[in-house]
């Protein structure tokens, strides 16, 4: 393979103690900054470092004097994993709570998060108004709406994927090579550059003893939420935001595909109707993984919404 990308930004990385855990975090820019500072979480299966590629494309105006922090979610990239065999949704919420009360304090904060990690600052945003200053969500689309006639089946499944995953049955798949890696990332999202994708697999994998490349991610995450998705309880934090919040879109629709009918755009764009400051914005020539189809673009966006 040839070139690799060269971070024009280099992030600092560190650990900070959150909720018994050491997570990892990216920061960039200046500490101490009077500007609000800008918090990027990312998806399910992803990393912080995801986002280096928007940092890199923020305009010298913008990044100049401002804090901006990127966070592995507990159990992906570096930050530890809590020791248990699952993952509950509240414990995302929690977890950035305890994130900001060591980095920022009271201060309010920008606030972006993409696919899962956009499901989590939306409802973060209802849930802790005041910690808000504007809220950024990266096709954050939610879940398909459920009926509590479905919960039986569901704590089945539940309880059936952690016998899958003690049986070993759910392990993530390992690579010969980090170029291995990077050949998976370009065929899942074939918009993505090769010379992006031979990074971004050194920040998504790391190699273990046997000298085999590993995803930076705990085969737990795999297992299905024990309890039902309640709209009624999203759309309740929807209409708690306080803040301007951004809704962004790719142009090419995969959630459709995801779905296959049981939940469609049209449902969400429903479900944003009960945010009070909402504004949509679509990143053309772009799939779900819009931060490295169209760094620039989405930097852009970003800026002119943070102003």
């Amino acid at each position: 393979m040839n070139q690799m990308y060269q971070a024009r930004r280099p992030a600092q990385s560190e650990f900070a103690p959150v909720r018994n855990l050491k997570y990892h975090v990216l920061r960039w820019g200046a500490a101490g900054s009077d500007l609000p500072p800008l918090v990027l979480m990312h998806g399910w299966m992803d990393v912080a470092a995801s986002y280096q590629f928007v940092v890199d494309a923020f305009s010298p105006a913008f990044y100049a004097g401002r804090t901006i922090l990127a966070a592995d979610w507990r159990g992906f990239g570096l930050t530890e994993c809590p020791g248990h065999d699952n993952y509950w949704f509240p414990d995302y919420l929690a977890d950035l709570d305890f994130l900001l009360d060591h980095y920022v304090g009271n201060r309010p904060i920008d606030l972006v998060g993409h696919s899962m990690g956009g499901n989590v600052v939306m409802l973060y945003a209802g849930v802790r108004p005041q910690r808000i200053r504007r809220l950024v969500n990266l096709e954050g689309f939610g879940m398909p709406a459920t009926r509590s006639d479905k919960a039986p089946k569901r704590y089945a499944q539940w309880m059936d994927e952690l016998k899958s995953l003690h049986r070993g049955e759910l392990a993530l798949k390992s690579y010969a090579d980090a170029d291995g890696v990077a050949r998976r990332l370009m065929k899942t999202n074939p918009r993505l550059p090769e010379d992006k994708a031979r990074w971004l697999a050194r920040q998504w994998a790391r190699p273990n003893a046997q000298g085999q490349w590993e995803i930076l991610g705990d085969a737990a995450h795999k297992i299905v939420n024990a309890q039902l998705y309640r709209v009624d309880e999203v759309l309740a934090a929807f209409a708690a935001i306080t803040a301007p919040v951004l809704s962004v879109e790719a142009s090419e629709n995969q959630m459709e595909q995801w779905w296959q009918g049981k939940y469609t755009l049209a449902e969400f764009h429903e479900r944003l109707r009960r945010v009070p400051q909402l504004q949509q914005a679509t990143i053309q020539d772009a799939g779900h993984m819009l931060h490295h189809d169209q760094p620039e673009q989405l930097a852009a966006l970003i800026e002119n919404f943070l102003a």
